[in-house]
Formats: structure tokens, C-alpha cells, sequence
């Protein structure tokens, strides 16, 4: 019988796509352990089972104890795990990407390093969140300003259509109890979308730290992909938890953010949008076997596996 310690490690081509993957689970009070390839979740009502390969992000709320078993497969799979603090107000992650092509981190990389293609990348962000402005004509700076009247636009109309009252956004770190419900909910929407987008973000093999609007984070790219979403998504199914009262409107959210990400396929819609970002137009293909270089001074590619006694001039 196959035990669990000798199951052989996926490969990348036998993994559930991202896009076709559950966008997140939520976890607290609980034992996570590992039986075969599911993750199992125990706590005082029984034991649920999980396919670890289906998780796009496993969320640890408060109470959780993982085994090292567990975290194993997660990996193995390319599955995000964000631990998330008493509030949800706390992140951390980790995992392995779903490619082994490195692609889409020397395009980012190459983006990012030029001054102007990362501005060209940072406008088509704003692009493709606020289709009916005209990004050309504004600097970096301005972006920022047109991008703060239009989600305190988004707050007003979203305050109107539900009824919910809106006093501004206030947010303290590590005083989420004194927040009200619409500010809760804001907060609860926008750590679901970072690990959604972290998730994606690194089972496409892009650095989650190269931001072009963000900077300065090991989660700079992330928080771009994630605003992606923010004013169409994140913030509408914030106030529809806080109109349904003051209790578990953090629980409520995710329920609500959850549901509405696997309605409208958000994952594919998500890995389409950073490789058009990053790549434009251009096709991309996983290999179908792990294809390694070596680069010589000049910048050309060597074959790799082999002695190079004389033929390389260093």
C-alpha cells in the first residue's frame, strides 16, 4: 500500500489550472492535517476533506493548527496559504508556482526596470479599471488622484444603492473592532483579492514584489493585480455584507466575495489579465519539459548539461 510519505511529487502539467481552481477556502478552529492528496480539516463536528489540488488560497483563521503534512501537499499542489489574523487584518503566504517556465518574471522584470514601460504598464492598469479615462494625458501623480475620487465615488454609490450609512473610510491597524460594518467589509474584501491575486500571481512565476503602482513591498504586484478588482467587486460585496446587519460581517464578506469571484470566473479572468499586462498580445505556452540555458556574456543562450571547455570565451 502506498503510504502518504512515499506518494511522488506532481509534476506541473498534472496540476488543476489555477483558473479552473476554488478561489479560496476559510479555515479557524481547527486541526489541518493530510490524508493521500486532500487536505482534512477536524475540529469538535467531525473531519471535511478538501483536494488540495483544487485550493487556489487556503485561509488560517484564528485557532488553526496545520501539520507539516499538510503544509507538504499545499506546496506540492501550488496552493497559496495565508494565515490570517483575529480580524483577517494579517497575511502571510507561501507556496510554489504552477509554472516552471520563468517567462513571465523576466517579461515583469524587464517592464519593471524601464522607466517608461512601467509607467506604460501602471496606465493600462488604470486602463482596465477605469475604462473611461483617458490615461495618457495624466503623470503618474495625477493617476493617483483620479484613482482616489473615483473609489470615493465608488463608496458614495455603493452607500446609496444599499442603504448602508458611510462615514468615510477609516482604517486603524489592530483596532478592527472599532471600525464600523462597511469599513470591516472593505477590509475583509480587500485580504481575500491579495490572496487571490498572490495566488495567481505566483503560480504564473511573477515576483510578487516588483509593483508598478505600488513600491517599496514584498507585495507590490500583488496589491496592483488585487485594485484590479477592488471597485468593480471588492467594495459593492462589502457594503451588500454590512446591509445585512453588524453581525459576522467579516465571515459575510468572504461568503459574498467568494461566491461572486467563482460566478464570474475571476481566477481566469485574473491569469488573462497579468499575462496581457506583462506579455500584450503575445501567445504563451508551458513548455513541455523543463527548458534550461546557461547565458554567456553576450547575452546568448548555451546549452546547458554539457562541458564548455573552450568554445565560450569569458
Amino acid at each position: 500500500m502506498t503510504t502518504v510519505g512515499r506518494r511522488r511529487t506532481l509534476s506541473p502539467r498534472e496540476l488543476t489550472r489555477m483558473s479552473d481552481r476554488v478561489s479560496f477556502v476559510y479555515l479557524e478552529r481547527c486541526v489541518v492535517h493530510r490524508e493521500d492528496n486532500a487536505i482534512t480539516a477536524e475540529d469538535g463536528d467531525g473531519t471535511r476533506y478538501i483536494p488540495g489540488a483544487t485550493i487556489g488560497t487556503l485561509l488560517l483563521g484564528p485557532g488553526t493548527t496545520v501539520t507539516q503534512a499538510a503544509m507538504k501537499v499545499l506546496a506540492e499542489c501550488g496552493a497559496s496559504v495565508v494565515w490570517v489574523g483575529e480580524h483577517g487584518v494579517r497575511f502571510y503566504a507561501a507556496g510554489r508556482g504552477l509554472t516552471t517556465s520563468s517567462r513571465m518574471v523576466e517579461a515583469q522584470a524587464a517592464a519593471w526596470a524601464n522607466r517608461q514601460r512601467r509607467l506604460d504598464v501602471a496606465r493600462a492598469m488604470y486602463r482596465m479599471r477605469f475604462p473611461d479615462l483617458e490615461v495618457e494625458a495624466f503623470s503618474r501623480q495625477q493617476l493617483l488622484g483620479k484613482e482616489s475620487d473615483r473609489v470615493k465615488k465608488c463608496y458614495k454609490a455603493e452607500s446609496e444603492r444599499t442603504g448602508v450609512t458611510w462615514k468615510g473610510r477609516r482604517y486603524k491597524p489592530g483596532q478592527h473592532d472599532m471600525s464600523d460594518a462597511p469599513n470591516k467589509g472593505i477590509t475583509s474584501a480587500a485580504q481575500c483579492l491579495y490572496g487571490v491575486a498572490h495566488t495567481v500571481t505566483v503560480a504564473l512565476g511573477c515576483s510578487p514584489g516588483l509593483g508598478f503602482v505600488h513600491s517599496g513591498h514584498d507585495r507590490g504586484f500583488v496589491m496592483d493585480i488585487a485594485d484590479l478588482y477592488k471597485v468593480e467587486i471588492g467594495i459593492p460585496v462589502a457594503f451588500d455584507a454590512a446591509a445585512q446587519g453588524d453581525e459576522d460581517v467579516d465571515g459575510v464578506t468572504r461568503k459574498l466575495l467568494r461566491d461572486r469571484i467563482n460566478e464570474e470566473g475571476l481566477l481566469d479572468r485574473c491569469v488573462r489579465d497579468v499575462r496581457k499586462l506583462l506579455l500584450g498580445d503575445a501567445n504563451f505556452e508551458e513548455p513541455e519539459e523543463d527548458s534550461v540555458g546557461l547565458v554567456g556574456d553576450d547575452g546568448q543562450l548555451l546549452e546547458s548539461g554539457r562541458h564548455h571547455p573552450d568554445e565560450v570565451v569569458w
